[in-house]
């Protein structure tokens, strides 16, 4: 039976684990082989991580540190950053990693979804699309962690990349990334709303109530959180944190 999944997001910056506010400020949380080992323990569905400077810099993927995130992992893992050829994506999936998320590539060349579909399956090429409220109204695609505008309307975006063969899409606000004020319902809905595909939803999570909400709504979803997972209490100190198998099963089915 499928089930929602719980996403821990991790944010790669200067080979450290980061968080941020709104795509800014990144604030040093560990090293991210200690947190894959832990999450490994907590048994987490599964495993995103992000390398935030790869496409900023325009430089080739950390095949080194990628290739180490995977030896270590037990869980289906999700890696992006970086990554704008076909080669480029083989030469990850052969290190292990099981989906490769695309950014700012397929919005200079949507055709890539479809050549890296065609060559490792559509199941595990995932688009990433980082949206921010605009002034007037709407919604719009930014990349280069924000800083960048694309003027592609998210929802008009998704439908043409489930079109081209995407397997999976993660739709991140920016505007509530790193605030734990819950997520933006209205950028989700809108979002499933137009595609059928499978959707992970990132922004805002500030407690397993605000999981269950998204699950109350969309049921079988993948709902990611970063701080959630690496923040404990008022004053955020660092602890790495996922619910237990009873605590997930309470949630899912009290939700369902």
């Amino acid at each position: 039976m499928l089930r929602p999944r719980i996403i821990p997001s991790l944010l790669i910056h200067d080979k450290g684990l980061v968080k941020t506010v709104h795509f800014k400020n990144p604030k040093y949380v560990g090293d991210p082989i200690n947190a894959v080992k832990i999450f490994n323990e907590k048994e987490v569905d599964e495993l995103a991580v992000f390398d935030i400077d790869a496409s900023v810099h325009n430089r080739e993927p950390d095949y080194n540190l990628i290739e180490r995130l995977a030896n270590q992992s037990r869980m289906p893992l999700c890696y992006g950053g970086g990554v704008k050829t076909v080669q480029q994506a083989h030469r990850i999936f052969g290190l292990g990693i099981e989906k490769i998320a695309l950014s700012s590539a397929i919005i200079n060349r949507p055709e890539i979804v479809t050549e890296i579909a065609n060559r490792v399956g559509t199941q595990s090429v995932v688009a990433v699309l980082d949206v921010k409220k605009k002034i007037l109204g709407g919604y719009e695609i930014y990349t280069h962690n924000g800083k960048k505008a694309s003027g592609l309307n998210p929802f008009q975006f998704a439908i043409k990349l489930q079109e081209l063969g995407i397997g999976e899409i993660v739709i991140n606000s920016i505007d509530q990334d790193g605030t734990m004020k819950g997520f933006d319902m209205t950028l989700i809905n809108s979002i499933r709303d137009v595609v059928s595909i499978p959707l992970t939803v990132l922004g805002g999570a500030g407690s397993l109530d605000d999981i269950g909400k998204v699950i109350k709504k969309h049921g079988v979803i993948g709902v990611a959180a970063g701080s959630l997972f690496v923040f404990k209490g008022v004053y955020k100190a660092v602890l790495i944190n996922y619910p237990n198998r009873k605590e997930k099963d309470e949630l899912i089915f009290k939700n369902s």
